[in-house]
């Protein structure tokens, strides 16, 4: 955050909102600050405001929205005793491959100093981005409940396994990968399978 003053929380969304725009219709290489302000209709210099460098600024716009996604995952404990627990797992985990998620993979990748940046951050404990983690560990328990899953699992282990599982193949395997969903779904299966015999085949 730029000491030159306090970002407005209205104009550090719209802000994101248009780098989520140019980011998914031009990709990563068109992400620039003179393209974000144009995007959200701002002045040049605007986003130099609340952010100290460009970098500062990517780096809390990609976990703003890696946040945002795993907070989606929240819903996974209406689905508790409905379908089969590895249907509602692996739609829960595949969600992350949205376009957005993937789009956001494809930033990440493209900028190595990035990654670094976005490591340093969380290592600080400015940005909790475990909320898909107890989402589906939550899940996982209330389905422990109903013995739908064996009794002496490690929920937050499991549902670290998955969603890291599924992050590594984004940014192992790059999230042009054609077959990406496919080897996504293959490991959560895999991991699904091993949690009881009431996990179902659906």
């Amino acid at each position: 955050m730029s000491p030159r003053g306090v970002a407005i929380p209205e104009v550090r969304e719209r802000l994101f909102l248009a780098a989520e725009r140019v980011l998914d219709r031009d990709g990563p290489t068109a992400l620039t600050g003179r393209a974000v302000t144009r995007q959200a209709g701002y002045a040049a210099g605007l986003l130099y405001n609340h952010f100290e460098t460009f970098d500062d600024f990517l780096a809390e716009f990609v976990l703003d929205r890696a946040h945002h996604r795993g907070a989606d995952l929240d819903g996974l404990a209406a689905r508790t005793g409905t379908r089969t627990v590895r249907q509602n797992v692996r739609e829960a985990a595949l969600s992350l491959l949205g376009s957005n998620m993937l789009a956001l993979g494809g930033l990440v990748l493209s900028r190595p100093a990035l990654l670094a940046r976005l490591g340093t951050m969380m290592a600080g404990g400015a940005f909790d981005l475990r909320g898909g983690e107890r989402a589906v560990a939550n899940y996982l328990e209330a389905e422990k409940q109903r013995g739908r899953v064996s009794g002496d699992i490690d929920s937050e282990a499991i549902a670290l396994a998955i969603l890291g599982a599924v992050h590594q193949v984004i940014l192992t395997y790059g999230p042009g990968a054609t077959d990406l969903r496919d080897r996504a779904a293959r490991v959560v299966d895999a991991v699904v399978a091993t949690l009881g015999p009431d996990t179902g085949n659906g």
